[in-house]
């Protein structure tokens, strides 16, 4: 294997630039499963759900009220019968004559209109109608929701509660899915230490396994926590290799820490030895050292590979990364049709500073004034204030292009409702 590496060592590439690189670089998962409809939300749709049924099965009453026959204009109607939901009214229905019935009800063979209750007097064993009748006035037609043989759900889609519902309305009972993404997980720094171990001076607890651990999980992914590697070539080789083999089988690598110019930070180093490397530097702020390739073993009966995103060491960095790159990648890994994340548009409280040339997000609370949306930011950014980010319900995100803010300016903000 020949490694490859970055075309310029200093060059930082704008995030449109990155993601593209990225697109390259996956193909999805074709591997599915059948999982019980209870265990499926969250899950990717590996085909189309095809509907075998009509839905719903048959013509019904989307009101309370009296079915009768539209063409008959008898404004005084006799009530022969009563249709409730799962016990229909199958006898005739005469000119003059009509059904109560309940919303959900089939609709008796002969009418096709609903009268709704308010709209008419009751007589004993007759109403009298109040208003001209329309043919198929709350009605609901049959396979109006769904037809048979139409797609029910498209494949690709990531299962919602709603979906669970649709299916369970066409009688599915399983469904066909991706097969989750296993996506191994370890944090480098010599300085780093578990929950469970003591910190001495210079130490810090590895927090951003966590967070990676939680934002994967939301994601679908099979998660495989590999720990904390230490600042050496030898043993980030070795972690990664570890990745890629047999017992763990990875489909992708995330890392923090590790990626950026100082002289103890070795992700780059080794990963030239063991795969390629796309890029180490985005035009951002932060996350300017993020390196993205692939982890390539050779060895056994054939070589395995693995993504590798190499994310920053500061944990708001690490989110802010996951979020404008990882998470849209790793969803298309996992079969997923991906939708861009939703974009308000805010109108930002204080003047932002801001260079032109890379993009920038900056931590924010959105909230509703008489006047409309606005953000603020939380106040101190840096990429260390992991406090700033819990506090924040979304991300500010500056253009490229763009230069300095004013205050009253309209921004751009993706919400964390859902993502974080």
């Amino acid at each position: 294997m020949t490694a490859s590496s970055p075309r310029d060592d200093d060059a930082s590439i704008a995030l449109s630039d990155a993601k593209r690189l990225i697109d390259a670089a996956i193909a999805p998962i074709t591997d599915f499963e059948t999982v019980a409809l209870g265990f499926a939300l969250g899950r990717i749709l590996a085909h189309d759900l095809i509907s075998p049924v009509d839905v719903p099965a048959h013509d019904n009453a989307a009101m309370d009220g009296h079915a009768l026959r539209s063409g008959d204009h008898a404004p005084r109607r006799r009530v022969v019968g009563q249709a409730l939901a799962g016990e229909p009214y199958c006898g005739p229905v005469g000119p003059d004559e009509c059904v109560r019935i309940m919303t959900g009800a089939m609709m008796p063979p002969d009418c096709d209109a609903v009268v709704p209750r308010e709209e008419t007097t009751s007589h004993e064993c007759e109403i009298e109608i109040s208003r001209q009748v329309r043919a198929g006035q709350h009605r609901r037609r049959a396979g109006e929701d769904l037809a048979r043989g139409a797609i029910a759900i498209a494949r690709g889609r990531r299962i919602t509660p709603s979906d669970l519902g649709l299916a369970a309305s066409i009688g599915a009972s399983t469904l066909s899915v991706v097969r989750r993404a296993r996506v191994a997980v370890f944090s480098t720094g010599t300085e780093l230490r578990a929950l469970d171990q003591a910190l001495e001076p210079g130490s810090v607890h590895d927090s951003n396994r966590y967070t990676l651990m939680g934002m994967l999980a939301r994601l679908g992914a099979e998660v495989i926590v590999l720990g904390i590697v230490g600042d050496d070539p030898a043993a980030l080789e070795t972690a990664r290799k570890h990745a890629c083999s047999d017992g763990v089988d990875a489909d992708a690598i995330v890392t923090s820490g590790g990626v950026s110019a100082g002289d103890a930070d070795y992700t780059r180093e080794a990963l030239q030895k063991t795969g390629r490397v796309s890029f180490w530097k985005l035009a951002i702020k932060p996350g300017r050292p993020m390196a993205f390739g692939r982890v390539e073993v050779e060895g056994g009966r054939a070589s395995r590979s693995a993504l590798l995103f190499g994310l920053p060491g500061n944990p708001v960095a690490v989110m802010v990364v996951f979020h404008a790159l990882v998470r849209e990648a790793l969803s298309t890994l996992m079969g997923a049709r991906v939708e861009p994340l939703a974009c308000l548009q805010l109108i930002c409280d204080a003047p932002l500073h801001k260079a032109e040339g890379r993009t920038e997000f900056v931590r924010g609370i959105a909230y509703r004034s008489d006047d409309g949306w606005h953000v603020r930011p939380t106040g101190a950014q840096g990429s260390g204030i992991l406090r700033s980010m819990s506090e924040a319900n979304c991300l500010i995100v500056l253009d490229h292009h763009r230069g300095e803010i004013a205050a009253g300016a309209i921004v751009e903000a993706w919400p964390f409702d859902g993502l974080t």
